[in-house]
């Protein structure tokens, strides 16, 4: 088993004055990882990440209960694309129920601990939600424009 390390670094000099912050996270029992670089076609919904609680029954999927860090970050200078967070609402492995879509900028990433537990949305009022679901998957939608994306998985 290793340590995963994670820094992010802020810093900006305004007026003559350096402001920002290094906050350091690590996390342990780290037993695999995966990363890769993926070229999102344009004009096509494209599924990077898939998690499910039974990998075997799914190629390519991560294990929704070991997997401890995501990270995917938007290699384009220029083009932004939208992640799609799939949500298995009943947390059996089937079909998402529900979706979140996020703005992943050119050059900026979107990191997620686990995704067991982890993600939820409620359209019916703008309050907080406390009961999370299971991420089933993250599809990425790259416009008009094709974008490489890095994805980086960790688990136990």
């Amino acid at each position: 088993m290793a340590n995963l390390t994670v820094t992010l670094t802020e810093s900006v000099t305004l007026n003559g004055s350096v402001r920002g912050s290094t906050n350091q996270l690590t996390i342990t029992g780290i037993e695999h990882v995966m990363e890769r670089i993926v070229t999102i076609p344009f004009d096509a919904d494209t599924t990077v990440l898939l998690a499910k609680s039974t990998v075997a029954t799914s190629d390519g999927a991560i294990d929704i209960q070991d997997t401890k860090y995501i990270r995917i970050t938007n290699l384009d200078s220029t083009n932004s694309v939208t992640l799609s967070l799939q949500i298995d609402v009943a947390e059996n492995d089937n079909a998402a129920a529900e979706s979140c879509s996020i703005l992943l900028e050119a050059g900026k990433t979107f990191m997620l601990g686990t995704p067991h537990d982890s993600v939820a949305v409620l359209d019916s009022s703008a309050t907080i939600v406390t009961t999370l679901h299971d991420l089933e998957s993250i599809l990425v939608d790259s416009f008009t424009n094709a974008v490489k994306l890095e994805v980086f998985v960790a688990g136990a």
